[in-house]
């Protein structure tokens, strides 16, 4: 059944130029199942289960090979993760960055995840040389435009983003471009009112719980509407957008998907932050190669959950995450004594059939980004 896997996989990447050559494209599709079996994405792990015809130490070598001297297309990428979303409807954006140490050098990503309702898987990324600090507005526009090329104004209902994101540029770019947006603002930042006064939610007088709404004022210069909740310890929750003054708050609750993608992406799913890599290159390849994997395990969880639900603990949220569940069920399907008529692999089956037929029948050929 693995070699099956590796083989449905290659067949969807004959139809996404990711990489020119059948031999490379074989090689993505052995990895990513190896990123499944081993859930680490150091090398020396993800070779002991790449070819099973072949040493350890050999496939070692070839993965390090791939890494070195293969050019991915990140066009190519895009396209292919947007096969997998709903073909009509609103998609929701979510922009965040990440960072960890490995000695001396700081990785550190400015991300985009796209999706809607619990399916957010990344769509598009960039490695920051900034030594781990924030993202600056130039950096954000041109990471997210990529993202508007490919979908189309139309099709972005949200974007999503949190206390980072922030800015005269960045906002006023947001609003001037027809995006909705949710961005979570660090309570510093002043309100300004149609007749010209300020003042700073900490003088609003509200309670802990309390919340408040403003139809219209002036954040960082731009216009928008408030939502602020008080929290605990002189703590609040300061929003400021355009996706409608009631549902702020509602919307904002659904930034959680980048943050759980972070989690599988870094720790508990494919333990990203271990690698060993330094080049800025081989990372973004890294990346790109996880968040492959990520995503064909969060669709094979979807569509498990919606033929046998996931089941829910008692405070209502699933005892297990659909990504998690899909990666169980893919770590299955390749022990070595997995058949192919099981109910799991005839799922997983029809899974990667219908992903077949999505980039067959619209090809995959303008380089949108390089």
């Amino acid at each position: 059944m693995k070699q099956r896997l590796i083989a449905k996989i290659t067949t969807v990447l004959q139809h996404v130029p990711l990489v020119g050559h059948l031999s490379r494209q074989k090689f993505i599709a052995q990895f990513v199942i190896g990123l499944i079996k081993s859930r680490n994405v150091q090398f020396r792990e993800v070779a002991e289960h790449l070819n099973d015809d072949a040493l350890p130490a050999s496939n070692e070598t070839r993965i390090q090979n791939f890494f070195r001297a293969v050019t991915l297309d990140y066009s190519a990428f895009m396209q292919l993760i947007i096969k997998l979303l709903p073909a009509t409807g609103k998609l929701r954006l979510c922009i965040d960055r990440t960072e960890w140490d490995f000695g001396k050098c700081q990785v550190n990503i400015l991300l985009v995840t796209v999706g809607s309702d619990t399916w957010h898987v990344p769509l598009y990324w960039e490695l920051l040389d900034n030594r781990s600090g924030n993202s600056n507005a130039a950096q954000r526009i041109a990471v997210l435009e990529k993202c508007v090329t490919l979908l189309g104004r139309e099709r972005i209902g949200l974007v999503l983003g949190d206390r980072e994101f922030v800015g005269h540029t960045w906002l006023k770019w947001l609003k001037d471009n027809g995006l909705n947006f949710v961005m979570r603002l660090p309570k510093h930042h002043l309100l300004t009112d149609e007749n010209g006064g300020r003042r700073a939610i900490a003088d609003l007088g509200l309670a802990v719980g309390a919340s408040r709404r403003f139809a219209c004022v002036q954040v960082d210069g731009v216009w928008g509407q408030v939502w602020v909740k008080a929290l605990a310890e002189g703590e609040f929750i300061f929003l400021f957008g355009t996706a409608g003054l009631h549902s702020l708050g509602q919307f904002y609750a659904k930034r959680w998907t980048i943050e759980q993608c972070f989690q599988n992406l870094k720790g508990r799913g494919f333990n990203l932050r271990n690698t060993h890599l330094r080049c800025f290159d081989k990372l973004r390849k890294l990346v790109a190669l996880v968040s492959l994997a990520y995503a064909f395990c969060l669709s094979v969880g979807q569509a498990a959950d919606q033929r046998q639900p996931v089941v829910r603990k008692n405070h209502g949220y699933r005892a297990t995450s659909l990504s998690r569940h899909g990666l169980n069920m893919v770590r299955q399907l390749t022990r070595p004594a997995a058949k192919t008529g099981t109910k799991i692999a005839r799922m997983v089956d029809a899974l990667l059939n219908w992903l077949i037929r999505q980039v067959t029948h619209h090809q995959i050929t303008v380089k949108i980004v390089g």
